[in-house]
């Protein structure tokens, strides 16, 4: 088994562990339109941190041979949505985040027609959705109330309070316009067939077997102080870490590729070692 690595221009590392060329599977003819809709297609939200300047750099990682696309801290899933692979299991820990993929999947005409009702960068009624109890919300409302203040929330955050409520508060005007009805059917058609997983990045990665390309994005951990982007009241601890460590080295074992990014500083060395 061979080992690659480089550090980004942005100071994070980039390693992969990978296998020997394996043959590919048959693929399906697409129509015109399909073909269409795949190379058009981009990612749905902003967030912190998201990778998308690093993904001409991440995508030379994957593979040919790759048989399936494995994301356990999905976030905007960016390296997914410019990949397109076929086959992908996508995960995450935050429950509005997997919920709203799962409701544009399904129903992306629905959630299209709620946010042509919202105004474009509006700071009183970004409040107001912000204070919004959601619970009486249906699927669809739901699913446009988060893309809402996820595109103008300040820098993409998702934090919530120790209740949690999420307060990001409003971030102007500058962030571009609401996702098109066309843009939706185009999330919706890449997220058809995927493996949604609302969980810790653990329950992603027993999804994990042969031929699989694994990407990991963790949060950060900074011994004694809360990173202002963590964005729920579970922070990602030293035990997390470490306990992440202990499942690299599980795929590693097993062949299985991967690429890791973090933050470079000495606490990145605990999952290099």
């Amino acid at each position: 088994m061979g080992f690659r690595g480089s550090w980004a221009n942005t100071h994070r590392a980039t390693c992969r562990f990978h296998l020997p060329r394996g043959r590919l599977r048959p693929q399906p003819r697409l129509t015109p339109w399909e073909v269409q809709t795949v190379t058009t297609t981009t990612g749905l939200l902003r967030w912190a941190e998201s990778k998308r300047q690093l993904l001409p750099r991440l995508a030379q990682f994957w593979q040919a041979s790759d048989s399936r696309y494995v994301e356990p801290f999905a976030g905007s899933a960016c390296l997914f949505f410019h990949l397109q692979p076929r086959e992908a299991v996508l995960g995450d820990l935050n429950t509005d985040l997997m919920a709203t993929y799962r409701t544009v999947r399904s129903s992306p005409d629905a959630v299209a027609a709620r946010l042509s009702e919202m105004p474009s960068a509006d700071e009183a009624f970004y409040y107001k959705m912000r204070d919004e109890v959601t619970s009486p919300l249906s699927a669809p409302d739901r699913a446009a109330r988060f893309i809402y203040l996820n595109r103008y929330c300040f820098n993409g955050l998702y934090r919530t309070d120790l209740n949690g409520h999420f307060n990001v508060p409003f971030g102007g005007d500058r962030t571009g316009l609401l996702p098109s009805r066309s843009q939706l059917r185009k999330i919706a058609y890449r997220l058809r067939g995927q493996t949604l997983v609302n969980g810790d990045f653990g329950s992603t990665l027993r999804h994990v077997r042969q031929g699989d390309f694994v990407y990991l994005d963790p949060p950060y951990w900074v011994e004694g102080r809360r990173v202002f982007r963590e964005y729920s009241s579970s922070v990602f601890a030293e035990g997390d870490l470490k306990r992440l460590k202990r499942w690299l080295t599980h795929l590693k074992e097993r062949g299985i590729a991967f690429v890791l990014s973090y933050a470079h500083y000495r606490r990145a060395r605990l999952l290099g070692r």
